[in-house]
């Protein structure tokens, strides 16, 4: 068997991921920061063929010495593992601890315990395989709004027997107040965050990370598997780059306070190591990369008002800014160390025999083109400025240029280096994306040259295109969108949900699931669809 689930029956499996969450059925994240001793549960991380990442939370007067346990059975008869580790209150109580000089490919149970004997809940984690494996399967999360609704998609992947690894693209939470995004009629009762104002400093971000991670789907997900993750924007603030954001303001402190802050409190919450970017090897099927595409390397995106200020004839201003600025090869968005990490990595990952070349990155890397049809899609009575933004991106997409500078399709000159180096290594890559809300399929190319593919998941809550587009089906939006976007193969604009992504060595298989509702506590899927390719094909198989 692929799986090896031990002893344990699927009412085990359902305790494991609850027993000990008390704390965190208190009401927000305030009771759940007010709470001593193990406070949110525990989590893991950073798998490699013998080690493993841990996490846990313990609230008390002082700096505590924890040690950590780790078994191949859910009793703990023979430890397999552990060590100490020191739960610091400078650190906002959180503990990580790396285990090593365990074995590949195997499921392993584990705990922590306090000075007292009083022992954290039992987490489960998996180490990722070596050498000849057959198959591998993930499953890719982004965009989880709090507010918005329940976190559906966490609860069904939770109850699922065959995911090895869970992968998160990004907005694992977001910044803003109470209010806004979403107001308070769009918001969920029940679904509270805390601090009610946006978060900006330490004790800010802190707060949210404890208000999110009381949540007991987000719990039960990080209980139950091991997760590798990395921030997009909203971990630190809207439309971040290197020298600033959409959402920092004045009256915020100095950019490099807040991003040090927002990369503080993540470091702290989550089960990660503390560098920025990062590889997996999983036995000789895949390697997978996880690049840092915010405030690395970013430059700072391009804004259609700046690219149109001083006037004349916004057609011939946006024709010769296609043609210019927009291509610069200076443009970054990981920067050169990274680049060449990541380029040398995809050599060294086809050199050494392994079968497929990962990227779980950020942002969307296909090219998304304003559709004609759109300007009929906000509805007669839209604002001006909504009018004036829609009739410029018609304009934009008669020059080339497509509709989301925030993406790759903002930086096209460092997307052509990636994928100019996936081919020059021969590289079969698979591209994991999250910040858009919506699920897209893309075939990717650089040259004439078939690339790769993208597999773009869609949001755990955030609202998507169906939102800004209201009375229009799915199916309007998804034809349109795809006449005039010549690499997408397929989208949904409409659910949310999440994404599994089985690899073996001949295919990859795409599966974005649909829940039914975010509006209600339920993990019910409303659908499943299903996407291959075949290595060496380097697109999408036929649908």
């Amino acid at each position: 068997m692929h799986h090896q689930w031990g002893e344990m029956d699927r009412r085990q499996l359902i305790a494991l991921g609850t027993a000990g969450l008390a704390a965190l059925s208190l009401p927000g994240a305030a009771a759940a920061m007010m709470a001593q001793g193990f406070t949110h549960g525990v989590a893991s991380g950073e798998p490699g063929p013998n080690s493993v990442l841990l996490w846990t939370r313990y609230a008390a007067a002082s700096d505590t010495m924890l040690t950590a346990e780790l078994s191949e059975t859910s009793d703990f008869a023979k430890i397999s593992g552990g060590g100490s580790v020191t739960a610091m209150g400078d650190r906002d109580h959180t503990a990580k601890l790396v285990v090593t000089g365990l074995q590949p490919g195997r499921w392993y149970y584990y705990r922590f315990v306090a000075p007292d004997g009083t022992k954290s809940l039992t987490g489960r984690t998996r180490t990722l395989p070596a050498g000849p494996t057959s198959a591998f399967t993930l499953a890719l999360f982004s965009c989880s709004n709090l507010p918005f609704g329940w976190f559906n998609a966490y609860a069904h992947a939770a109850a699922r027997q065959d995911i090895d690894l869970v992968v998160h693209a990004g907005d694992y939470l977001y910044e803003y107040p109470v209010g806004d995004y979403p107001s308070l009629k769009q918001a969920v009762p029940g679904r509270e965050i805390q601090p009610a104002h946006e978060m900006v400093a330490l004790a800010d971000y802190r707060l949210r990370y404890a208000a999110y991670r009381s949540d007991p789907d987000l719990a039960r997900l990080h209980a139950l598997f091991p997760m590798i993750a990395q921030w997009d924007d909203h971990e630190i603030t809207n439309d971040s780059w290197k020298g600033g954001a959409e959402n920092h303001n004045a009256g915020e402190g100095g950019w490099p306070d807040r991003v040090a802050a927002a990369e503080r409190a993540y470091r702290e919450w989550m089960p990660v190591a503390d560098t920025r970017w990062r590889d997996y090897q999983v036995g000789d099927l895949a390697t997978i990369f996880l690049p840092e595409t915010r405030v690395t390397g970013r430059d700072k995106p391009f804004e259609i008002d700046e690219i149109l200020a001083g006037g004349g004839d916004t057609a011939a201003r946006l024709r010769q800014f296609a043609e210019t600025a927009y291509r610069d090869p200076a443009r970054q968005m990981i920067g050169a160390e990274q680049e060449k990490w990541l380029f040398d990595g995809f050599a060294a990952s086809t050199k050494a025999g392994t079968r497929w070349q990962v990227c779980a990155q950020q942002v969307v890397m296909g090219s998304l083109f304003t559709p004609p049809e759109s300007k009929d899609w906000f509805g007669a009575t839209m604002a001006d400025v909504v009018r004036r933004r829609v009739e410029t991106a018609q304009l934009a997409a008669k020059a080339g240029l497509p509709f989301n500078f925030d993406a790759w399709d903002g930086y096209p000159a460092a997307r052509s280096r990636l994928l100019a180096a996936a081919q020059r290594a021969d590289a079969d890559l698979v591209t994991l994306t999250g910040d858009t809300h919506n699920a897209w399929a893309f075939d990717l190319s650089e040259g004439g040259r078939a690339a790769g593919i993208e597999i773009a998941g869609q949001s755990v809550t955030s609202p998507g295109y169906e939102g800004y587009t209201r009375g229009i089906s799915d199916d309007a939006r998804v034809s349109a969108l795809r006449a005039a976007s010549p690499q997408l193969k397929w989208a949904n604009t409409q659910d949310r949900g999440y994404v599994t992504v089985q690899l073996t060595r001949e295919r990859v298989t795409a599966n974005w699931h649909n829940v039914e509702t975010i509006r209600t506590h339920t993990p019910v899927l409303k659908g499943t669809h299903s996407m291959t390719v075949a290595r060496g094909r380097r697109k999408y198989d036929a649908a």
